[in-house]
C-alpha cells in the first residue's frame, strides 16, 4: 500500500491547452487564460493506492503533527486496506517526513502489526503515487473548479473514479523504475570514480608538459559529471571543479618555475 501527501492548488496546474482560432487573434480573451496569483488557494490531501486500486483520500486541514497522521492512519489507511480486500502480508509505504518516522508513530504501526518497508532518504522519484497525483491534477484542472470547495468535492470524485487498471500497472512496472534507478546510481559512481583518478593524476603531476593533457581530460570530465547530476535525480553533492585545481596547479608550477630561477641566479 503506497501513500504520501500532496498540495493542489486552485488554479495552480501549468498545462498546455490548445484552441482553434482565426489568424492574428491569439490575444482574444477567449484564446487566452486567466492567471491567479499564488494559485487562488489550495488544498493538501493525504492518499493511498494498490495494485487493486486507490484507497482514501483525505484532506488535511491545518498543520499535521504525529498526532493527527496516527489519526489519519487509523480512519483512512486501515479502512482502504479493507476495503480493497488486500487480506494478509501487504506492505505500507511512507516516506521518512519526521512525523512518519517518529517514535509514537513506529509505535503505533507496531501495535497494530503493519509490516512497513524500508525507505531511502530523498527519493520521491520511486514512490509510484507521483504518477497517480499528476493523474488526479490533470482531471481536476479539466474540471475547473472555482473554489476549495469545490476543489475538494472533485478531487474526491476524480480520485474514486481512477481506474484500477492504472494502479496495477504502476506497481507492474515499478521493478523497472528500480532498475532504472539503480543503473543510474552504478553510472554515477563509475563517473565519480573517473572524475577522482583524473584529479589525482592532476595533483601528482609535475612536469609541464602534461598540462595540456591534464585541462582536457578535465574538461571532459566535468561535462560527464553534469551529465551524472543530471542522470542522478538532482543529488546535492558539491562537484570538484577543474578550472579551480588547474589554476592552483598553474600556481604551483610557476612558484617552482620562480623557485628553481632564483636558484640559478
Amino acid at each position: 500500500m503506497w501513500s504520501d501527501e500532496t498540495k493542489i492548488e486552485l488554479f495552480g496546474l501549468n498545462s498546455t491547452r490548445h484552441v482553434w482560432r482565426k489568424k492574428n487573434d491569439e490575444y482574444n480573451p477567449k484564446n487566452t487564460i486567466p492567471t491567479v496569483k499564488h494559485g487562488g488557494g489550495n488544498i493538501i490531501l493525504w492518499g493511498c493506492f494498490s495494485a487493486k486500486g486507490t484507497g482514501r483520500l483525505h484532506r488535511i486541514v491545518g498543520r499535521m503533527d504525529e498526532a493527527m497522521y496516527r489519526e489519519i492512519l487509523a480512519n483512512n489507511l486501515l479502512p482502504s486496506v479493507r476495503a480493497l480486500k488486500m487480506g494478509r502480508g501487504w506492505v505500507f509505504q511512507h516516506d521518512n517526513d519526521p512525523k512518519h518516522t517518529a517514535r509514537a508513530t513506529k509505535e503505533w504501526l507496531r501495535r497494530k502489526h503493519l509490516k512497513v518497508l524500508e525507505w531511502p532518504s530523498q527519493s520521491p522519484d520511486l514512490n509510484p503515487i507521483e504518477n497517480l497525483w499528476r493523474e488526479l491534477k490533470v482531471r481536476v484542472a479539466q474540471r475547473q473548479p472555482r473554489n476549495l470547495k469545490a476543489l475538494e468535492e472533485i478531487c474526491m470524485e476524480e480520485w474514486a473514479k481512477i481506474p484500477a487498471a492504472v494502479c496495477a500497472n504502476l506497481v507492474k512496472n515499478y521493478r523497472k523504475r528500480l532498475i532504472s534507478s539503480l543503473k543510474q546510481r552504478f553510472l554515477y559512481q563509475i563517473l565519480s570514480f573517473f572524475f577522482w583518478c583524473i584529479k589525482y593524476l592532476f595533483h601528482t603531476s609535475i612536469h609541464p608538459s602534461i598540462h595540456f593533457l591534464s585541462r582536457f581530460s578535465v574538461r571532459v570530465a566535468g561535462g560527464c559529471w553534469s551529465l551524472s547530476q543530471q542522470s542522478s535525480g538532482g543529488r546535492q553533492d558539491t562537484p570538484w571543479t577543474g578550472r579551480q585545481s588547474i589554476a592552483g596547479q598553474t600556481d604551483r608550477h610557476r612558484q617552482s618555475l620562480t623557485h628553481s630561477h632564483l636558484g640559478a641566479v
